[in-house]
């Protein structure tokens, strides 16, 4: 047996070959500490150690679970974030609408920031992580809350990125503004067909009603009452949205753009409080 040997077994069930070698990758260093330094040293991996990989890749191989969720972290902005089956995972596309926010939170010295649906709290701590913001980050979901307190502590960063249980705005107080809300929403058309490592994530942080649309339309609704004079309001988008957010957002919002990602997929769009 070796590292090959291993690598064709997800081929042959259907994972593309790069990413592949990339989840032997990560099984190597997350449960045997074998990195590419010991590869470049000429270090093999020992029987052993190629054993314990084989049976992760066989499992992940019967019930197609997400790497992620084998190792219990995801890669995200600079930083390794727990993630467990009641967290959302962590995406690359997401990464776009942090950066987009540090940009507009440096630019314009904002302060405070609500992130709405935190889950892992990866917007949360990478935000507070690299502004001077700070971030109350809530959800619905009491696991996902734990799991975000487990990595904002991680992060050492307990008093710049804090949350709370809320249904996106019920549990903020009438007296809390903010100068940026950010939200990545469930926006999946409910009765979509997933991949079935999508499957293992949690329906209630992936799926909306009104076709995708329903908590944008809701946040975009609730947000004017707790931003302050000059506030953003940032989003990410799921495929083909952008137009009819935008047109959610036009009657309170001015300064409305979007952002495109490498496969030219219109991945984010903002806006400024009118």
């Amino acid at each position: 047996m070796n590292i090959q040997t291993i690598i064709k077994l997800l081929t042959d069930a259907g994972i593309e070959e790069n990413e592949a070698k990339i989840e032997v990758k990560m099984l190597l260093e997350h449960f045997c500490k074998y990195t590419e330094l010991d590869k470049c040293k000429g270090v093999l991996p020992s029987e052993q150690q190629l054993e314990l990989i084989n049976d992760k890749v066989l499992a992940r191989i019967k019930d197609r679970l997400p790497i992620q969720y084998i190792i219990g972290e995801a890669y995200f902005m600079g930083e390794w974030y727990k993630v467990c089956p009641e967290v959302l995972i962590p995406r690359d596309e997401t990464e776009l609408v942090v950066s987009k926010a540090i940009e507009l939170i440096k630019d314009n010295n904002l302060q405070n920031v609500l992130d709405i649906g935190t889950g892992t709290g990866c917007i949360a701590c990478s935000i507070a992580k690299n502004t001077d913001a700070v971030v109350l980050g809530v959800d619905i979901s009491s696991d996902a809350l734990r799991v975000a307190l487990d990595n904002v502590t991680k992060l050492g960063i307990n008093n710049r990125a804090v949350f709370r249980k809320s249904d996106l705005f019920s549990k903020v107080r009438e007296d809390e503004s903010f100068d940026m809300i950010i939200s990545n929403p469930p926006y999946i058309p409910e009765g979509t067909i997933l991949q079935p490592e999508v499957q293992h994530e949690p329906s209630m942080a992936l799926f909306a009603k009104e076709n995708g649309l329903e908590f944008y339309r809701k946040i975009v609704c609730e947000a004017p009452k707790f931003l302050n004079r000059n506030g953003w309001l940032i989003f990410e988008l799921g495929l083909g949205e952008a137009e009819k957010v935008e047109s959610f957002m036009k009657q309170d919002f001015c300064n409305i753009s979007v952002v495109e990602d490498l496969a030219g997929i219109e991945r984010v769009i903002y806006g400024k409080l009118s």
